[in-house]
């Protein structure tokens, strides 16, 4: 994770997670995934590959808050820690479980369609970016929707968000306005 993801201004979202819950989740992929790869190619790696991939599959569809990681994170190893010194937006973590699992379907077409070679380079690039984050705490795909986002931005503005925006605009015509004046007077 990223300090581009933390939560800095007062609004928090029901959804705001613990930066250490995904990168525990890392941890556990990055073993799923090296036993993947160990067992490769035969049915053992298909079975360990097939599960990371509905892992990564629940992460996606009901977010990353709710996964067995999650609870295990939550229920074993949270209690154990202090308490995080920020929270952060869960849609990064979310975006990169899906990355990962499209890396893990190709690895699954892969290794069924008899092309052992695809199954694991695709297999390692998800080892290589979860141990990334397990090992280092960056999440590579964390970044890459942080770079999507700055890209294209979010388009929809909410009310508040609009209201911000104008009275910050207001404000600055008004400094503006007074600072011409002043400047009007001064040459008068």
């Amino acid at each position: 994770m990223t300090t581009n993801q933390q939560r800095t201004d007062s609004r928090s979202s029901p959804d705001d997670i613990d930066p250490r819950g995904p990168q525990f989740n890392a941890m556990l992929t990055s073993v799923v995934l090296a036993l993947s790869l160990i067992a490769a190619p035969g049915a053992v790696s298909v079975a360990l590959l097939a599960a990371q991939a509905a892992l990564f599959a629940v992460a996606v569809a009901f977010g990353v808050q709710r996964t067995p990681a999650a609870y295990l994170f939550k229920r074993f190893v949270r209690p154990r820690l202090a308490a995080p010194a920020h929270l952060e937006d869960a849609e990064p973590p979310r975006f990169a479980q899906g990355v990962g699992l499209a890396f893990a379907a190709v690895g699954l077409v892969g290794y069924v369609a008899g092309a052992p070679l695809v199954g694991a380079i695709a297999t390692g690039f998800a080892l290589a970016a979860a141990l990334l984050n397990a090992a280092f705490g960056f999440c590579l795909g964390c970044e890459m929707y942080l770079l999507f986002r700055r890209i294209a931005p979010n388009r929809t503005s909410t009310p508040q968000s609009t209201t911000e925006n104008t009275s910050i605009k207001s404000s600055a015509t008004s400094a503006n306005r007074a600072e011409n004046t002043k400047e009007e007077e001064a040459v008068a």
